[in-house]
């Protein structure tokens, strides 16, 4: 009997038993009667269904009934009893019955239950709640009889029905599983290398059975020792009521076959794992050696141009992009295989070691000729475009040189002369660069067969050979023009450079002479304060006469330089012919005026040296004829020499200049007189001892 039938009886608690036990260790079987009339009828059920869960050792010790009438009839509570000799006659071994205080007193004369004991086969007491302690420890009485065992019937009613319900779908489980796992070893046994077509799928989750039968185990544990106030409270579920022992036995045996079934579940699992890796690697392999191969055979071309080879990139990178998908599939299947190598039988180890060495095989075979296709590209784009950079260079340079040379200075064209330079340097940079990238795009070419998969690829190769060489080989003979060009440029330049130089360094000479002129002019004016000084500042001219001399001569050179460079360079020059007038007229104003100061140096010569000589040499005796005409010769020298003082230097142009500043003329012309009173004085000191002996 299931309590599942009759649940709506068991809830009413009827009849229970609590888990305590008498003094001879028999259980204690409840019947609390109410002040409602007992349905004897269900009360046999329950009692059928109680008596039906202890094992027949717990039975044979005997039950002791405690019927509880404190809130029952008297003729309820007998007729209970005379029920107990038909449902459990040999079982109870003592029948309590709880009964209210005062309450029964005059009706136990009418029946005697001790009077009955042979007739009934147990042994009937009545006893008070208090006192029934004499003969129940308290520790095994429920809180309704002054005890201190806890009992919850609907937790009890709770866990029976979970109990009743994991053996019943765990026993059913247990015939499942025997049965295809019996099934499959005997698919194993006749056929191996096939599939076995079973029902696979028991009706009920083993999961959800073993947890529940774990749930029910750990709960019959704990309630096992729930002891208070010292004791131990024994549930109706414990070991010597089986259910304990039961559900670990029931446990152990699901678990068994359970592990059986995972297995026959886990070498079905693998075994169509396997035909599906199997399936999905011949589809990776046949797509790679087909459709992929035959798209890459289709590529072998390089382009002529920037814009060409990108297109092909583009296209490449659609057939990289198809063949990703399936390399990803690769990747995956490759997953798989490892996991099944790891966790796989000795039997299935070759298999999937040569799956995955096939599959490597042919994915990286594809996956290096992709790449080497991908490099052949990116080496033909860096190609054209160092190309296109270079020819762009030289097309700047060309464009360059076709230009006239028109410039303003030296500076210019130094600077133009530079870029000229530079231009070139770059262009040789290119054109190495350029040959460095078409020897390695040439290398990866003669390397292109590796992949062609026996494809006779001469005819393609030789087309980009032939392109490669050819674009080298124009970038060369450009290149070797504009070198020929430049040559021819620098060379002109280089004249120009030096044109301007003597034009620039001619006009630097005339300035120079002009300096000279002026500093003879403003600086050149001290006449010396006697003969020995005034030699001194005449030799010191000469001198300065020479530098002026030199600078003259060398503006004239540059200046002849200046017009074979013309002639060389087929130009006029802008300057000369401004430059060379200039310097004639201010050499002809130098020499002039150098002239004037070497007359002037030389009558002041003249004048110091007969001043000093009269002045020196002359003693105080009586003037002669000879003396006299040497102080006329002296007074009529510094006169002229004063007079041309105050004349300025008349140039061919009629231009005048002077010698100085006007003070400083008249500071040298008053020393000329100093000394000119100095001589007449002289003169005088002569005179007068003729004038007293012609007095005598």
């Amino acid at each position: 009997m299931e309590a599942t039938v009759i649940l709506p009886i068991l809830k009413k608690k009827l009849a229970f038993l609590s888990g305590g036990k008498d003094r001879r260790s028999g259980l204690i079987l409840t019947i609390p009667l109410c002040l409602e009339q007992t349905n004897m009828d269900e009360l046999s059920v329950t009692l059928d269904y109680l008596l039906s869960i202890p094992s027949e050792k717990c039975k044979a010790r005997g039950f002791t009934v405690i019927v509880d009438g404190r809130k029952s009839q008297w003729n309820v509570v007998k007729t209970v009893v005379l029920m107990l000799q038909n449902v459990v006659p040999a079982e109870v071994s003592l029948v309590c019955v709880v009964k209210p205080d005062e309450f029964w007193d005059k009706k136990v004369t009418h029946f005697c239950f001790w009077k009955e004991k042979d007739r009934l086969g147990f042994e009937v007491i009545l006893v008070s709640a208090n006192k029934l302690t004499r003969y129940i420890e308290p520790c095994q009485l429920t809180e309704d009889f002054g005890g201190s065992l806890s009992y919850d019937h609907m937790d009890w009613l709770n866990k029976r029905l979970v109990f009743e319900k994991f053996t019943k779908e765990s026993t059913s489980l247990l015939d499942e599983l025997a049965v295809i796992n019996n099934e499959s070893d005997k698919g194993n046994q006749q056929e191996k290398e096939r599939s076995i077509d079973l029902n696979f799928l028991p009706s009920v989750d083993p999961e959800t059975v073993l947890q529940t039968g774990h749930e029910l185990l750990s709960e019959l544990q704990q309630r096992r020792f729930n002891g208070s106030d010292g004791g131990v409270s024994w549930s109706p579920m414990d070991d010597e009521l089986l259910a304990q022992p039961q559900v670990m036995k029931l446990l152990d045996s699901l678990r068994e076959q359970y592990t059986r079934y995972q297995e026959v579940c886990r070498q079905r699992s693998k075994r169509t794992q396997l035909e599906e890796i199997q399936q999905k690697v011949m589809q990776v392999v046949n797509w790679l050696e087909g459709p992929g191969s035959e798209q890459l055979r289709t590529q072998w071309g390089i382009g002529d141009s920037i814009r060409a080879s990108q297109a092909l990139q583009q296209k490449h990178e659609e057939i990289e992009s198809q063949h990703s998908e399936w390399f990803a599939v690769y990747v995956e299947l490759n997953q798989q295989i490892a996991a099944l190598l790891n966790a796989g039988d000795e039997e299935d180890l070759v298999e999937l070691k040569a799956l995955q060495q096939q599959l490597s095989d042919v994915c990286y075979r594809q996956a290096s000729q992709l790449e080497f296709r991908q490099n052949l590209l990116q080496a033909a784009l860096e190609f054209h475009s160092v190309a296109q950079d270079l020819s762009q260079q030289l097309d700047g340079l060309l464009g360059m040189l076709c230009v006239d040379v028109a410039p303003a200075d030296g500076a210019s064209i130094q600077q133009t002369l530079k870029l000229l330079e530079e231009k070139l340097k770059s262009v040789d940079l290119g054109l190495q660069g350029l040959r460095e990238k078409g020897q390695g795009l040439l290398d990866q070419i003669s390397n292109q067969a590796s992949w062609a998969y026996g494809k006779d690829v001469t005819i393609e190769n030789k087309e980009n050979v032939d392109h490669i060489q050819g674009v080298m080989e124009d970038m060369q003979l450009r290149k070797q023009r504009c070198e020929d060009m430049v040559d021819v440029r620098r060379l002109k330049m280089l004249q120009m450079v030096q044109l301007f130089k003597c034009e620039e360094d001619a006009a630097q000479a005339v300035e120079w002479l002009s300096e000279l002129l002026d500093a003879l002019l403003k600086t050149h004016i001290r006449l010396g304060d006697d003969a020995q000084e005034t030699k001194v500042l005449l030799e010191k001219h000469r001198k300065f006469v020479d530098v002026a001399q030199s600078t003259y001569d060398y503006g004239r050179q540059l200046l002849q330089a200046t017009v074979v460079l013309c002639q060389s360079l087929r130009c006029t020059s802008r300057s000369s012919g401004d430059t060379l007038p200039r310097l004639n007229r201010v050499w002809k104003q130098f020499t002039i005026t150098s002239e004037e100061r070497v007359h002037r140096l030389e009558m002041a010569i003249t004048f110091h040296s007969n001043a000093e000589k009269i002045l020196q040499e002359f003693s105080e005796q009586s003037e002669t004829i000879n003396e006299r005409e040497q102080f006329d010769e002296i007074e009529a020298v510094g006169k002229s020499l004063m007079d041309r003082l105050t004349v300025p230097v008349v140039y061919p142009d009629g231009t005048e200049q002077y010698f100085g500043s006007p003070s400083d003329m008249a500071s040298t012309a008053e020393h000329i007189r100093e000394k000119m009173k100095l001589v007449s004085l002289k003169k005088q000191q002569l005179r007068q001892p003729e004038a007293t002996t012609t007095e005598s």
